[in-house]
């Protein structure tokens, strides 16, 4: 099943490890990285928040102050 997954997911694999050098194998690895699922940059740092509903920076310790 693992190997089926490979074959159908190849030109993904491809791309991702000629993009970032990693010898990746495992598609969901790559697919579970939704932009969506991070938030928008600190206005202190400018790293991402883990969530787009993260009321503190990781990074930084910055309190965001969420607009609804």
């Amino acid at each position: 099943m693992k190997k089926d997954r490979q074959e159908r997911f190849k030109e993904l694999l491809d791309y991702y490890n000629d993009l970032t050098g990693f010898g990746e194998t495992e598609p969901n690895a790559i697919m579970h990285h939704s932009l969506g699922q991070i938030g928008p940059d600190c206005e202190k740092c400018g790293k991402s928040y883990r969530t787009p509903k993260a009321k503190l920076c990781a990074a930084c310790g910055n309190k965001r102050t969420l607009t609804e």
